[in-house]
């Protein structure tokens, strides 16, 4: 019996043909970093479906503006979803040190900014990082941030209210119908599950607030609204490279 492969992304999320000379012609001086994660997204929506979110951001901004790309981090804090098949977490504690050890790489090589490009909303520890990156000789930022996503939901006529679009909503499965359609299963049209009140979530854990892994209504999911809401991210990433690095030409496309 053929044993059913798991379906993965395609490997053009990021640029695999950067070499060293392509990096020292850019001379970007802002580098963006997707952070996902491996977590349960219910039924229709993959494992990688918060670095897929990630990635796609990520390449959103460098199409529009003069930064060095990275790969992701794949891996995060995902513990809330931990007795779900295929969920793979690291702690805390091990996600500052990795990305500590990456802009500290980077500043060996000349590069002093670094943005976070968080797709997994259970990364609460990333404000952290970002804050101790004080007089650390790297400047960092969180992207997108609270009011970016506001901007870009209003945008892309997203109807369901952040507060209930937490978990392969309507957000996360528009970005992969637009950027992966591939990855999204059919069934995802009659998931929605809402569960606003989430007092206990990080106690508890997601099996507390829905049997399916769902918690929004993917069921209002669109490529458009996925292509406005990268769109959008892009722009909004305006403000942030200004702050970090003043003197860069945009080269918005």
């Amino acid at each position: 019996m053929r044993v059913p492969q798991p379906r993965m992304p395609a490997l053009g999320m990021l640029p695999l043909d950067t070499t060293t000379g392509d990096v020292r012609e850019s001379q970007a001086e802002v580098a963006v970093l997707p952070i996902g994660s491996f977590e349960q997204h219910g039924p229709y929506l993959p494992l990688m479906t918060d670095t897929v979110v990630a990635c796609a951001i990520a390449r959103e901004v460098a199409a529009r503006h003069p930064v060095h790309l990275l790969p992701p981090v794949t891996m995060s804090c995902s513990q809330e979803h931990a007795d779900w098949p295929g969920t793979v977490s690291i702690s805390a504690t091990t996600l500052c040190a990795v990305i500590r050890d990456i802009a500290g790489s980077l500043r060996n090589s000349g590069v002093e900014n670094l943005v976070l490009v968080n797709g997994h909303g259970g990364n609460y520890v990333l404000r952290n990082v970002v804050q101790e990156s004080q007089g650390t000789g790297t400047r960092m930022a969180l992207f997108p941030g609270p009011s970016d996503w506001d901007v870009a939901r209003e945008r892309a006529g997203v109807l369901t209210p952040s507060v209930s679009d937490m978990h392969a909503g309507e957000v996360e499965t528009s970005i992969l119908l637009h950027d992966h359609p591939e990855l999204v299963r059919p069934g995802y049209e009659t998931a929605d599950w809402t569960a606003d009140d989430r007092k206990h979530l990080l106690s508890l854990g997601m099996r507390a607030y829905t049997e399916s892994g769902v918690i929004g209504r993917p069921s209002r999911a669109s490529a458009e609204k996925g292509r406005i809401l990268l769109a959008s991210l892009a722009e909004s990433f305006d403000e942030y490279l200004s702050l970090l690095a003043p003197k860069s030409r945009r080269a918005v496309r």
